[in-house]
């Protein structure tokens, strides 16, 4: 099928956009063509959709009416995990993501907080669950034969006919409970209807063009947001093939691309630099791969990968709440990461006074000017698609205070309305009365060529507000030189006085999440004082000490100096922090 069924479906997604996912799981059937796969299963759309509907008629007779209609699912990225969404939207029912890197009390809470009453897990995830207390939790492990028993009188169910309330399925049903990665306190459950997530699905699929030949390669993992509705989402809405890697692994993708012939392909965090880390291969462009979409692989990994995989990436921003987003469109400045979406009223704020931040303004150069003090906190003042927390009313409060949508994300615009991320609120320096961004100073260090990878984050000063300190991981055979990482900071234009790094961090690897984040509460918890792995000696730390310019090793004098002005400022307990 060529052009033409191209444009077929995309007038089919505009023209007859689906209400739920129930829809589009069972538009998918009779449909014989390959529809989800990975290296050991391969599934038409038509078995797929069969798949959730076996599954669905069993969630109907397993859970108990008046209950919360909610299925935990604690997998790895294998086949099991979309027809369980599929299941779980065909019956009416919420799919929790549970993630697999939690343990013991923080595992279990996630399972009973979302008052999940059948837990779905694999083998491998067995011992996660051993001696977990998990009342009125029934566990069903995949691929073993009590399973295939359990699901084997319903294989000739059909979408529609097991259905946990009257009227089936609707918009306003919620379909997933994904805990979002916050940086304190326990994980919040955000809410997705059904209603929501098909349209997402559509809108992505329209935006990309996405036609029934296409793969979409899922190696981001399922248990989150961006892999459900930016990549699984938009293939169930064009009719496209889904490709699906157990867990994110740099060295293998390339070769599942090739293997899968995927066309799209989703990533998070540090995803990218992990992949522009692996040795150069020929078959580097030999591949059908078009697009990648996702968020923080920043402008300069951007264009290297574009460089050197012949494949552009497209940086997105949504909430993952739903609260906001922008849509990039042609003429997006580079860098920008578009304007706000049609009839969302976003601006970027004071998050004290409230008042709207003045745009940075363009010199004649092109280059951008007064940042600093053009960031905010990104708002949404009009009518918000966010759609809450489960049970977590506090949480849901501070989201919308003031009739706001608070996104928790620094931006700054420009004078054309074009919005820019400047990272977290919670990545956010004051250092000398200044307000610095992490994310900015992330961007200009990750330019230095020795550099894979580059985090940046606050310690406390010894007298007041914040320093800079960073983690920087090198490129494989390269070693640390401190005179040529000061040269290299000292022909950077646009980095500021107060944003050279007081302390640096050499790490072997950066931390990271269960979804390619950077660990920035480990990096910060530890400060410029790295806790050793076992059996190896702690990260090295250079630091610059105050009125110099070059970066020295911190050395255990140095250290107990430090430590005592601290103490002698009555701020030592920050470092504890």
């Amino acid at each position: 099928m060529g052009s033409a069924a191209g444009a077929t479906a995309d007038r089919a997604t505009r023209a007859e956009a689906p209400r739920t996912v129930a829809e589009l799981i069972a538009r998918r059937w009779d449909d014989h063509r390959t529809g989800l796969r990975d290296h050991t299963v391969s599934l038409s759309h038509h078995q797929a959709a069969r798949a959730s509907a076996a599954r669905a008629a069993l969630l109907a007779d397993l859970l108990p009416r008046g209950a919360s209609p909610h299925v935990g699912v604690l997998l790895d990225n294998t086949p099991e995990f979309p027809c369980w969404l599929g299941a779980a939207a065909l019956a009416g029912a919420a799919v929790a993501g549970i993630n697999p890197t939690r343990r013991g009390p923080e595992l279990a809470r996630d399972v009973l907080h979302t008052d999940c009453r059948i837990l779905v897990t694999e083998p491998r995830h067995l011992p996660l669950l051993a001696g977990l207390e998990l009342p009125g939790v029934r566990i069903l492990v995949t691929g073993t034969e009590e399973y295939a028993a359990l699901l084997a009188p319903y294989e000739d169910a059909r979408p529609g006919e097991a259905v946990l309330r009257r009227g089936g399925p609707g918009p306003r049903d919620t379909l997933l409970l994904y805990f979002t990665s916050g940086s304190t306190g326990a994980p919040k459950a955000a809410l997705c209807t059904q209603g929501r997530l098909a349209a997402a699905g559509a809108s992505l699929a329209r935006q990309f063009r996405v036609v029934p030949e296409d793969v979409h390669y899922v190696c981001m993992p399922m248990f989150h947001g961006n892999a459900v509705i930016a990549a699984w989402a938009p293939a169930l809405a064009a009719g496209a093939g889904v490709a699906l890697r157990g867990r994110f692994s740099a060295s293998a993708f390339l070769d599942d691309v090739r293997a899968f012939d995927a066309t799209y392909f989703t990533y998070v965090g540090r995803a990218v630099q992990y992949l522009l880390a692996t040795p150069p291969r020929p078959e580097d462009r030999d591949h059908r791969l078009r697009r990648g979409f996702g968020t923080e692989a920043g402008a300069v990994d951007a264009a290297r990968f574009a460089a050197r995989f012949g494949v552009p990436l497209v940086e997105g921003y949504g909430s993952s709440e739903g609260g906001a987003a922008l849509r990039r469109t042609p003429g997006t400045p580079p860098g920008a990461l578009g304007r706000a979406a049609p009839g969302e009223d976003l601006a970027v704020v004071d998050p004290e006074t409230r008042r709207e931040r003045p745009p940075a303004r363009r010199g004649p150069d092109g280059t951008l000017h007064g940042i600093a003090g053009a960031i905010g906190e990104l708002v949404n003042r009009g009518r918000s698609p966010f759609e809450g927390y489960w049970r977590n009313p506090e949480a849901e409060a501070a989201r919308l205070r003031g009739g706001w949508y608070w996104t928790g994300d620094l931006f700054y615009r420009d004078e054309e309305g074009y919005l820019y991320f400047a990272g977290r609120t919670d990545d956010r320096l004051r250092v000398d009365s200044e307000n610095l961004a992490a994310a900015m100073i992330e961007e200009i260090l990750s330019r230095w060529e020795r550099a894979a990878a580059v985090a940046v984050y606050a310690v406390p000063d010894p007298v007041a507000g914040d320093q800079v300190m960073a983690a920087l991981a090198l490129r494989d055979g390269e070693v640390f030189d401190p005179e040529g990482f000061a040269a290299f900071l000292a022909a950077q234009p646009d980095l500021g006085t107060k944003m050279s790094p007081s302390y640096l961090r050499i790490v072997p690897a950066m931390p990271v999440t269960a979804t390619n984040k950077i660990h920035r509460v480990a990096l910060r918890r530890e400060g410029f004082r790295p806790a050793p792995a076992p059996g190896a000696a702690p990260d090295p730390v250079w630091w610059r000490p105050p009125g110099t310019e070059a970066l020295r090793p911190l050395a255990p004098a140095d250290l107990a100096a430090l430590l005592a002005r601290y103490r002698d400022q009555g701020r030592a307990a920050l470092l504890e922090r």
